[in-house]
């Protein structure tokens, strides 16, 4: 067992669902073996400045009972600073200085893949540290706290803005976060009944966006006693053309982890919506037989990109997150005080402390495109021809797999 006395606590990256969970995880299991935490505050860039700070801020007792589980975001801060990109040639020797400043023996650092990247660069650097996954992407191998707080606020917002819609007979376009994969996106607007998802995994053929929007939302507003219909898109962030080329915003610049910041797929979806209903001859004629049409003012039906951006992060902890928060605290200290650095906590099943090297831990995962062909046959556009769906049964013998 590693000789650990007090432990560092680190959020980074973006926030999310859960991390309030996590951080009174640590600290209650960390309480109950008579290990002490605290806060190491605003992420990496705290660690770096670590030993200029005055004290750190103990999460003993009272401290913890001022946190609430329940809302998101994270009482430790968070910035986004990756160490290597620090231009200070000693900055690994002033972490460990802050670090033995405050008697600090180990970490317990919450983050995704970048955050985990650090976290295998500082072990490889004699820094004991463990990693709890936290990302609402999802693009890590295992769960990560905060991707069921965002699916349920996407999907809460979506079905809210549906109201806005059919009152203006629109066409709505949300674009929401997830980076490079769709899971986000996949599972909010499955959530939220959307009728087309598009994401990174699949590229778009807007003909096939086009046509479906075209034939779903012309039939419910003639189907309509009172001519009232929406249809509403969701989409991914880091959507691909289909020629596979993914949208970036050259203006927008890069991340400090070196990532083009994803941004304007909205609007690129408006745009090529736009652009088929001004250029189709069918639009005209449905405008009039439903009473819409005004000549010179209103000529086709319009089409609104909505960006719920960081509200998708903020508010409310899912229940799940904040039991999944508490679990993978917990067992991470656990794998600290065992000595098992550079690893990532998985779960824990009941007596089981579940995990894997960090290095493995943060390789991308992406929405397994098996998995849309069954809503596909439900009606739901992935902006693609939609394939067969080819089934199979599989009877489950022994004990049922659990959700992670």
């Amino acid at each position: 067992m590693a000789s650990i006395k007090r432990i560092g606590v680190i959020t980074s990256g973006g926030d999310c669902g859960g991390l309030n969970a996590v951080i009174k995880g640590i600290s209650r299991k960390a309480y109950s073996l008579g290990v002490e935490s605290v806060v190491i505050p605003n992420g990496y860039a705290g660690l770096y400045n670590l030993v200029d700070l005055d004290d750190v801020v103990l999460l003993n007792a009272e401290r913890v009972s001022k946190i609430e589980a329940s809302l998101a975001g994270s009482e430790a801060g968070h910035s986004r600073v990756k160490i290597t990109k620090i231009d200070d040639p000693n900055k690994y020797e002033r972490i460990k200085r802050g670090l033995d400043k405050f008697n600090i023996d180990g970490l317990v650092i919450s983050g995704g893949d970048d955050t985990g990247s650090v976290v295998v660069d500082l072990a490889s650097r004699n820094i004991p540290c463990v990693h709890v996954p936290k990302t609402m992407d999802l693009d890590l191998q295992s769960y990560s706290v905060g991707g069921d707080s965002a699916i349920n606020r996407i999907s809460v917002m979506t079905r809210d803005l549906r109201t806005t819609g059919l009152s203006h007979n629109r066409i709505l376009v949300i674009e929401v976060f997830g980076r490079y994969v769709g899971h986000t996106a996949f599972r909010g607007g499955i959530g939220a009944e959307a009728d087309c998802i598009l994401i990174p995994e699949v590229p778009v053929d807007f003909d096939v966006v086009y046509e479906h929007m075209k034939t779903t939302y012309m039939a419910r507003v003639e189907r309509s006693d009172v001519k009232a219909g929406t249809y509403i898109i969701v989409v991914s962030e880091g959507i691909k053309t289909s020629g596979g080329e993914m949208l970036y915003d050259e203006s927008a610049g890069v991340d400090a982890f070196g990532h083009k910041k994803l941004a304007g797929a909205g609007k690129y979806v408006r745009q090529q919506l736009e652009k088929r209903l001004k250029n189709d001859p069918d639009v005209e004629k449905f405008m009039k037989r439903t009473g819409m049409y005004a000549p010179g003012v209103y000529l086709i039906p319009e089409v609104r990109e909505v960006t719920p951006g960081h509200l998708v992060r903020s508010g409310q902890s899912s229940a799940f997150d904040v039991s999944f928060g508490y679990k993978a605290g917990a067992g991470a200290v656990l794998l600290l005080m065992e000595g098992k650095f550079a690893n990532t906590v998985v779960n824990v099943e009941g007596t089981k402390i579940l995990y894997q090297p960090t290095e493995e831990a943060i390789k991308r995962r992406e929405v397994d495109i098996e998995e849309i062909t069954l809503f596909e046959t439900l009606g739901t556009c992935f902006g693609r021809k939609p394939p067969k769906f080819e089934y199979e049964f599989e009877e489950m013998k022994g004990p049922i797999p659990r959700h992670v």
